[in-house]
């Protein structure tokens, strides 16, 4: 009969002495299955992105560029995010690649910390003796306002700052803040914009899950 008495009390104490440490942890103590289903930061989304391997996309470089007409003035905004350009048919890929390489330097020279943003923008007239304005272009997203910190050109005439008819012009821009491209983004151009990213979206999403298919086989 002790035997059988002491047991229950030591079970007792033990029955105690777990809920006295259950009630010390931490409030915001969260369960390890609770993390699985968490949204993914930006840096982690580009991360995952990152992990489609280069050469299996199809796309062609206007499905994920912004248009923008402005009178006689065409404005086209093409990311030069490696996850995006990623998707893009192995041809576009590598020219659009090659671009981004050969000025990554001086665009991070360009900006204080971290990694640059770069976009190739082009501008192309319809008309004769159209004049552009390349530091009016701005880049709305998650509520910023961004404008580019340093335009580096590409063609040898940017710098002219008009167009003859149907030429074409084009320069990279560079903005110091990150951009998430799995969220929409407006870009403005005087007192025009274009909202069309948020069509894009569903269109890379697609591809994306098409080249990791392509990619398995």
């Amino acid at each position: 009969m002790m035997n059988t008495t002491c047991g229950w009390r030591l079970a007792n104490a033990a029955l105690v002495a777990v809920l006295a440490v259950g009630a010390c942890a931490p409030a915001n103590t969260v369960p390890a299955a609770a993390t699985g289903g968490a949204t993914p930061t930006p840096e982690e989304s580009r991360e995952q992105a990152y992990a489609i391997p280069a050469g299996y996309g199809t796309l062609r470089q206007d499905e994920f560029t912004l248009t923008l007409r402005d009178g006689d003035l065409l404005l086209k905004v093409t990311p030069l995010e490696e996850s995006v350009i990623r998707l893009a048919a192995p041809d576009t890929y590598q020219r659009l690649k090659a671009m981004a390489d050969s000025r990554m330097q001086q665009a991070r020279d360009a900006i204080f910390a971290g990694e640059p943003e770069l976009m190739l923008v082009s501008f192309f007239s319809y008309s004769p003796d159209v004049t552009y304005r390349p530091e009016e272009l701005q880049v709305m997203h998650q509520g910023r306002l961004m404008r580019p910190v340093s335009i580096l050109p590409v063609t040898s005439g940017w710098g002219r700052g008009r167009l003859q008819q149907r030429e074409v012009q084009n320069a990279v821009f560079v903005f110091d803040e990150d951009l998430d491209y799995a969220q929409p983004m407006t870009v403005r151009y005087g007192p025009r914009t274009s909202d069309d990213w948020s069509a894009i979206i569903p269109t890379l999403e697609r591809e994306r899950a098409r080249v990791r298919a392509r990619a398995g086989s």
